[in-house]
């Protein structure tokens, strides 16, 4: 991870450096665990064990030799690290301009890399269920932040549209819905009819999917039939969360390809006969893969390895990310040996990015349990429950504009909801906890990016970046700036872990110091934004600007709207 994203970071690693015969590259820069400590900190353990020497004595001859620079002031030893304090005028000047300006996030660093992800990726025939958000957002929130970094990035809805599962839903329908609309209520519910009376629904299953991999025309219509109704669904729901998908080429697209593969697997001699499967042994895995079943029809791992070798050859991915819950992570190690056992080196840039369940009342929530919410139904109820929220706390807002933040705010409420946590933590779904204006949630992020705006609406005023800084002097707008300081690392932090969690936690931190600035002004009337001294007015609104401009952006990551009335 680059440690020196902020011309701030750069200047303490380069004040160090320029007396330990290092790279400034080589040095990371952090925060001091107190703020009457300095505003930045560089560790001598590497200079100090290169040079044989005490650390902490070589931290006092750095600090000792340091002499101020533009952005820096001063620096002291503290054991083995140097502690900084930055020049504050000079760092809020850049601050503010980078953030109104533009953006404080490094836009280049991922300048010639392209990273592929698999998000999302729900089975046809049925609707999306609440459970499916978490792939969604987790992967459209990773697909936001590294564009924003500058990569190129490839968003994959690999749709589950074959299978044995889909070969029963086509003999549920030739039994029971001949003639009837093949709507996605009606091939659900055939579906689940389907499982429940019939004696061997797998195998009747299997028989109608040899149907479709044999390119029977009547199977195969009956099958586009079902896929374009499925699509339909999705993308309005895909619609209303603002996703776009850049390859759509689902399971039935490399189902094509898969004799390639084991001709290969065969001609190389992994492919073995077990129980009368084709299977591929791996090492330290106590089964094998399974690639094609005894009755001759493919499996979801087949095509799997179709699909990665298709990302490979087309994206050249850098990364290529698997967005998919946890309970898959068994068939991914599974595949991505397979992959490496195939000679392709590029395996090791692939990377399963499993999270945990999503619960309803306690339980898991899944197509086939009785408890499952519908995703649109979710935004619906979240978008009604916040119009309530917002007519009480805002009753003069336009019935209009109400509407519109309600739907902003209702299904920003659902994506942060499912965001906050670690990936690998079970979610217990709380609605109203979701939609709350207080704690750590994603409306009192969207609050907070309100209340700038209300303010330079109040000011009346153009937002000036060419001021005096040197007015904002209290420790509260400096602690406003240097939470905005952490913004480039804490994206970079999130890219490179797979986290969007950390965007989340920072986001909530900039409000909360944010506010605490903000209100420090009730108790004192020189502490207020809109002061009557127009310099300080003009230096405390561009620091406004800047916040309102983060939280804009941060949110944007998460896939969230930023609403400027609430």
């Amino acid at each position: 991870m680059p440690s020196h994203l902020t011309p701030l970071h750069s200047a303490a690693a380069e004040a160090v450096a320029a007396h330990a015969g290092v790279a400034a590259s080589e040095l990371k820069v952090e925060t001091p665990p107190r703020p009457e400590m300095g505003d930045f900190a560089v560790g001598c353990f590497t200079i100090a064990k290169a040079k044989k020497a005490n650390p902490a004595q070589v931290a006092k001859e750095i600090a000792a030799a340091f002499q101020p620079t533009e952005l820096l002031a001063s620096a002291t030893a503290a054991g083995p690290f140097v502690n900084f304090r930055a020049n504050r005028a000079a760092a809020f000047k850049w601050l503010i301009g980078a953030a109104t300006g533009g953006s404080l996030l490094p836009r280049t660093l991922g300048a010639g890399k392209t990273i592929t992800i698999d998000y999302g990726s729900p089975n046809i025939s049925k609707r999306l269920a609440y459970h499916h958000i978490r792939s969604t957002t987790i992967g459209h929130a990773l697909a936001q932040s590294f564009r924003a970094l500058g990569y190129r990035v490839v968003a994959i809805n690999f749709l589950g549209d074959w299978g044995t599962t889909h070969g029963m839903v086509l003999a549920a329908y030739e039994r029971w819905g001949a003639g009837a609309p093949p709507t996605i209520d009606l091939l659900d519910q055939l579906y689940k009819r389907f499982r429940a009376e019939v004696a061997d629904p797998e195998g009747e299953g299997r028989a109608w999917l040899k149907r479709l991999e044999n390119g029977e025309p009547e199977a195969t219509a009956l099958w586009q039939r079902f896929r374009d109704v499925s699509w339909a669904e999705f993308e309005e729901v895909y619609r209303i969360l603002d996703i776009h998908y850049d390859d759509l080429n689902g399971e039935a697209y490399f189902a094509k390809q898969t004799d390639a593969i084991l001709e290969k697997l065969k001609d190389e001699g992994l492919l073995v006969e077990s129980e009368g499967a084709q299977v591929v042994e791996l090492e330290e895995e106590k089964a094998p893969i399974v690639l094609l079943s005894k009755d001759g029809t493919t499996l979801y791992a087949t095509r799997d390895v179709a699909a990665a070798i298709y990302r490979e050859e087309r994206y050249h991915p850098t990364r290529s990310l698997y967005v998919v819950d946890r309970g898959q992570s068994f068939h991914f190690r599974q595949l991505f040996k397979l992959l490496a056992k195939m000679g392709f080196g590029w395996a090791s840039t692939c990377q399963h990015i499993s999270f945990g369940q999503v619960k309803v009342g306690g339980k898991k929530a899944g197509s086939r349990l009785g408890n499952v919410v519908l995703m649109r139904d979710v935004f619906k109820i979240a978008e009604d429950e916040v119009r309530e929220v917002i007519a009480q706390v805002n009753p003069s807002l336009p019935a209009d504009v109400r509407d519109q933040v309600a739907r902003q705010v209702g299904i920003g409420a659902m994506i942060f909801g499912n965001l906050a946590s670690q990936r690998e933590k079970d979610i217990e779904f709380d609605l109203d906890k979701a939609v709350s204006l207080d704690g750590d949630s994603g409306p009192y992020v969207q609050y907070s990016h309100a209340r700038c705006a209300s303010i330079l609406r109040k000011a009346n005023e153009p937002v000036a970046t060419d001021v005096d800084f040197g007015k904002l002097a209290s420790d509260a707008e400096w602690a406003v700036a240097k939470r905005l300081a952490d913004f480039p690392e804490i994206v970079v932090r999130a890219t490179d872990n797979c986290e969007p969690h950390v965007i989340c936690h920072y986001l909530l931190e900039l409000a909360g110091e944010f506010s605490r600035w903000y209100t420090a002004g009730n108790g004192d009337a020189t502490l207020r934004v809109l002061v009557d001294d127009a310099e300080v007015r003009r230096a405390r609104l561009a620091l406004v600007a800047a916040v309102q401009a983060t939280l804009r952006e941060g949110l944007s990551l998460l896939g969230m709207a930023a609403p400027d009335q609430m």
